[in-house]
């Protein structure tokens, strides 16, 4: 049993560094478009808060996703391996064609899945799922209300301001609103990495009677989703930073600042949401405030597209596998 927990911490590990690789764009898709850094010195600013986040936030996240999707009475290291294998899956894929998905959401995916599969709905915690559906509507709106709201006060705040001491301004104040959201990241995506391996150990004895974080854990899922934010994935960065709208210094200050202000907020609350999803919303409110059609409808609908699949396809892969395993190894 303790080489199976062994794998399932190292894979759960894997999947914090795609994460991090995934959702590199999400933290400096909107620096790198506005040239305010170099890509290298964008994903190093972004690792770095990535970690910082640690000094700062609770475990919330952490304990909702421990405890708070599937009653971990039915959590066994093999329901673990293949909510993780499903999760990982999926993220690879689109990290693969550059499609900026959910990686929160493929790893409640496949958790639900195995307990879906296999031990029946009883098991799954319906207010716990419900949390995180709607969020996955309403984080994006919370950002895309934010991001315009924001990009509407700033634009009345410097209107007799020249463009030319706009861009230097907010070029110095979007270092501050990407490490603002880098923290913002750290803060929720980590933590899911911290819960999955938090249940892991818990379920199979290691933890004792009473459900906890342990510090080592929390090193170890921040220093793997920094590591994966410092290699980046660069297709997702282009979708990001690029596809949904032109942005300037002072839209990318406002989107991030949106996305952030969501994301920590959420932390603090315990409601694991998208990291993602909580970006283009706020990218999508800053683009708006210049015209409808300055925002390109068509990468958007695709992202949208991959969003509602993630939950689906990581609960199918993941809980298929946990059949098969528990049909013929259990």
């Amino acid at each position: 049993m303790l080489t199976l927990v062994i794998i399932g911490i190292a894979i759960a590990l894997v999947f914090d560094f795609l994460n991090g690789m995934n959702d590199a764009a999400n933290s400096i898709a909107t620096i790198v478009s506005t040239r305010v850094l170099s890509p290298f010195a964008a994903v190093a600013w972004a690792a770095f808060f990535n970690f910082a986040a640690y000094f700062l936030f609770g475990v919330h996240v952490a304990n909702t996703i421990g405890k708070g999707i599937v009653n971990p009475a039915v959590v066994n290291e093999y329901f673990i391996l293949s909510a993780l294998i499903g999760a990982v899956v999926w993220v690879y894929v689109c990290t693969h064609f550059g499609l900026p998905i959910s990686v929160s959401h493929a790893l409640i995916g496949g958790m639900i899945g195995p307990a879906l599969f296999v031990e029946g709905t009883e098991f799954i915690v319906a207010s716990g799922v419900w949390k995180v559906v709607v969020f996955i509507f309403l984080s994006p709106l919370l950002g895309l209300i934010l991001g315009y709201l924001m990009m509407v006060l700033t634009m009345f705040l410097f209107r007799n301001t020249p463009p030319r001491k706009v861009d230097h301004v907010f070029r110095f104040m979007q270092l501050l609103s990407s490490a603002f959201f880098s923290l913002g990241h750290g803060s929720n995506d980590a933590q899911k990495t911290m819960g999955i391996i938090a249940v892991l150990l818990f379920s199979t004895g290691y933890l004792g009677s009473e459900f906890y974080v342990p510090e080592w854990v929390v090193i170890s899922a921040y220093s793997a989703i920094s590591l994966g934010t410092l290699l980046g994935g660069w297709k997702v960065i282009k979708t990001m930073g690029m596809g949904l709208t032109d942005l300037r210094p002072v839209g990318g200050f406002c989107a991030e600042t949106a996305g952030a202000l969501t994301l920590m907020g959420t932390a603090l609350a315990g409601i694991p949401v998208s990291t993602t999803h909580t970006i283009t919303g706020s990218i999508i409110g800053v683009g708006v405030t210049r015209r409808a059609s300055a925002v390109r409808w068509g990468t958007a609908t695709h992202i949208v597209m991959a969003w509602v699949l993630t939950i689906p396809a990581a609960m199918l892969v993941s809980g298929l596998l946990y059949l098969v395993t528990h049909t013929f190894f259990l």
